[in-house]
């Protein structure tokens, strides 16, 4: 028993061909992660499987590297693929095809790259060539099957990844689409980070009698990185100035992501920082192939200091050397913070992650908390230049001027006050002005106005008529 535990502690132990364990080698890797040691004796028994797994784990070379093995034998025919790997995102394909590069590169295998954003001309010159490897987004590859380009009949390996981000995208038609075009005997893998009830219905419609493999969810953080939480104005143009005071602040920041929750506020942040002299470019799915690949490049090889990037564009990237990570929106599910904040803190280095919460976010922090299960410091007020810099003790007492201010200042004088000074002298408004005063003059306010004590008086009628003036 000893020794089967000892030979999975190794690549050269799980039964892969001496050309993939050379590449392994080369690569500078020795020992399989713990999905990789599980999954791989399965899959090159060329049985269907189901792994349970978060990005960062070595998922994708959990299958890749057994899929190198099988295909040793044989040979590709035009416009018939071998095999048929579906990725959610742009990004992801692009990556596992770099996968295949870099652990097949002892092996005459052919592969091809599906996805929007390259030219037709390109994808077809490979496919009349004949591939092993198909890799491919949904979408684009239904319009390849429809200009009767690629024919599906001849695929011995299916492998749907990221199948929960498939399913949050809308592919699941495009799936079933696909895979009524695959023949009834072949070999299917499946991977997720969750296993919920539409997953489930997935894997009894596809897969046959599958292995289950799940590692440990990637629940817990690294110790390597430093976590802090920022109170922040809900008001975009304050909140933008928040992370820029940040970003000052920040010691040893050599390049950093910024994570939005959605892809029209990476566009908006990445045009603000450039309007404010900042090194910065966006990554959303709205940008074309060629411009994404361009901006990730440019962040790689350091000409671009800070990414700002969406949780689905940012989705697998591997960037060894990321000093900080910046929430500029809490993440709307847990999972996806402890995914951010992985992308610092690599490989034994230190990293920073800051996290700017801004008073709505209340519920989705605390969800965050409740998976990781330790508390995450606060950034006291005058340590950094950060505007609104939060005090775990009474987080909830300075939560309410920023709920007063949005169009309502001229009914709010005394909270308006309190949320500008950090951003001049965050050292002398640590200790802003007691929250029974200020709730005072709510009082005062709220007491005159004519539409009664629950509700302050609309501004419009607040604002000087032509007669007064």
């Amino acid at each position: 028993m000893s020794g089967t535990t000892d030979l999975t502690d190794t690549f050269s132990g799980l039964g892969l061909s001496s050309k993939v364990t050379d590449a392994v080698a080369e690569a500078g890797y020795t020992k399989p992660t713990e999905i990789q040691a599980q999954a791989i004796p399965h899959l090159l028994q060329k049985k269907d499987l189901i792994g349970i797994a978060q990005t960062g784990t070595g998922k994708t070379a959990s299958f890749v590297l057994p899929m190198l093995t099988l295909l040793e034998s044989g040979r590709a025919r035009a416009r018939m693929p071998r095999t048929l790997i579906l990725e959610p995102t742009r990004e992801l394909a692009a990556q596992v095809s770099e996968n295949f590069e870099k652990y097949g590169k002892n092996s005459r295998l052919t592969m091809a790259l599906i996805i929007g954003g390259v030219s037709f001309e390109d994808q077809n010159k490979k496919l009349d060539r004949g591939v092993d490897v198909l890799i491919a987004t949904p979408g684009r590859l239904l319009d390849q099957i429809e200009r009767g380009k690629i024919m599906l009949n001849g695929v011995e390996i299916l492998v749907i990844d990221e199948a929960d981000r498939m399913l949050d995208m809308g592919f699941i038609d495009d799936i079933e689409k696909i895979v009524n075009r695959l023949p009834p005997r072949r070999q299917t893998m499946l991977f997720s980070a969750t296993m919920d009830g539409q997953i489930e219905k997935l894997t009894k419609k596809f897969l046959k009698d599958p292995v289950h493999v799940q590692v440990s969810r990637a629940a817990s953080t690294a110790d390597t990185i430093d976590q802090k939480l920022v109170k922040v104005s809900s008001k975009p143009d304050e909140k933008r100035a928040a992370l820029r005071s940040l970003i000052d602040a920040s010691e040893g920041l050599t390049n950093a992501i910024i994570f939005c929750n959605r892809k029209r506020d990476v566009a908006t942040l990445a045009r603000s920082l450039e309007r404010h002299k900042y090194s910065a470019g966006a990554l959303h799915g709205d940008m074309d192939q060629k411009s994404r690949m361009e901006t990730l490049d440019a962040f790689k090889t350091n000409k671009l200091t800070l990414l700002v990037a969406s949780d689905v564009a940012a989705r697998g990237l591997d960037i060894p050397a990321v000093s900080h990570v910046f929430n500029f929106d809490v993440p709307v599910h847990a999972e996806d913070y402890v995914h951010r904040i992985g992308r610092t803190g690599r490989a034994g280095r230190s990293g920073v992650a800051y996290t700017m919460v801004a008073p709505a976010d209340g519920k989705h922090l605390d969800a965050i908390l409740n998976l990781i299960q330790k508390p995450i410091e606060w950034l006291e007020t005058g340590k950094s230049s950060a505007p609104q810099a939060a005090n775990e003790e009474a987080p909830a007492a300075e939560e309410k001027p920023k709920r007063g201010r949005r169009g309502r200042a001229n009914t709010r004088p005394v909270e308006t006050k309190a949320e500008e000074k950090p951003v001049q002298k965050p050292a002398a408004a640590s200790r802003p002005a007691p929250t029974r005063p200020a709730k005072r003059n709510d009082d005062v306010v709220e007491s005159n106005s004519p539409f009664g004590d629950d509700g302050p008086i609309p501004a419009f009628l607040l604002r000087p008529t032509r007669l007064a003036q």
